[in-house]
């Protein structure tokens, strides 16, 4: 064996998820869009912070939150995950340790029991964080979090705690990355991730809601390219770390459930959870 690379599930090399902040009004319209295009993506919530229901904004306001009843309505559905934004979004790294890991597992608490699911990722609130941050996360049993940096390029993280992404949808070169990001790969080039991210009151207040649209129309509804809401492609990528190979290279075994996708000397396979495969 000379050759091992990671693939996203169904054997492709290209993955493309987007991660949207706040649980604002303007994400009902994203969520129509990104079903039109068949993508998926992450939706991180305040869950102190939800609008009273029935709430009228006055005219003009642009950073509309929802109700808890209309997120809860919003994002339950396969094309949304729903992730942590802290439950006030307060600055963590500002915070005393025990206020930061209040405001984490309170938020954790909160949407776990409004949506009826185990919660792991989360977008830090103003993108910022400390490594005293990222300890109080991996202790609340936080496996990612989004920060703001925008790294223009396609790479998996090193450190999912530290999740930059690859630029925020205002950024000039998004078309050109996009471009770059659908052109014919390198059959050894390493798997592929388009990460895309923003608040979709943006669009509103900059009147630009068709950057969205030729984005998505763009990189939407391809058999290429694998659609992943931010906790699916964690977990692919940590299901293909913990495979264990033998001394001579010739046999894997996947201890996980969740299948995995591989390119071995140029042929695409499949490793099953729980499956010993000799390459």
């Amino acid at each position: 064996m000379q050759q091992f690379q990671m693939l996203f599930p169904g054997g492709k090399a290209k993955a493309l998820t987007l991660s949207y902040d706040d649980g604002v009004e303007q994400d009902l319209r994203l969520i129509e869009l990104m079903k039109q295009h068949g993508v998926k993506g992450t939706f991180n919530l305040n869950s102190s912070l939800f609008a009273p229901e029935g709430k009228v904004y006055p005219a003009g306001q642009i950073h509309r939150r929802m109700s808890r009843a209309q997120c809860l309505e919003a994002y339950d559905n396969e094309y949304c995950e729903v992730a942590l934004h802290g439950a006030n979004h307060s600055f963590l790294q500002a915070q005393p340790t025990a206020l930061a890991m209040h405001e984490v597992i309170t938020d954790r608490l909160q949407l776990e029991e409004m949506y009826g699911r185990t919660i792991r990722g989360m977008a830090y609130p103003y993108g910022t964080y400390s490594d005293a941050v990222v300890d109080i996360l991996r202790l609340a049993g936080v496996a990612y979090s989004r920060t703001t940096q925008s790294h223009l390029n396609f790479r998996l993280p090193e450190c999912y705690l530290r999740w930059g992404a690859t630029c925020h949808h205002k950024n000039s070169a998004l078309m050109d990355l996009c471009d770059a990001f659908l052109e014919e790969a390198p059959r050894n080039d390493c798997p592929r991730l388009f990460y895309l991210w923003g608040h979709s009151y943006e669009f509103e207040g900059d009147g630009n809601w068709q950057v969205i649209e030729r984005f998505l129309q763009k990189m939407g509804g391809r058999d290429d390219v694998w659609y992943a809401t931010n906790i699916e492609v964690y977990d692919a990528h940590q299901a293909f770390n913990r495979l264990i190979f033998s001394a001579n290279g010739k046999l894997v075994t996947n201890p996980s459930y969740y299948p995995v996708w591989a390119r071995c000397d140029g042929e695409t396979i499949q490793i099953p959870g729980g499956v010993t495969v000799r390459l």
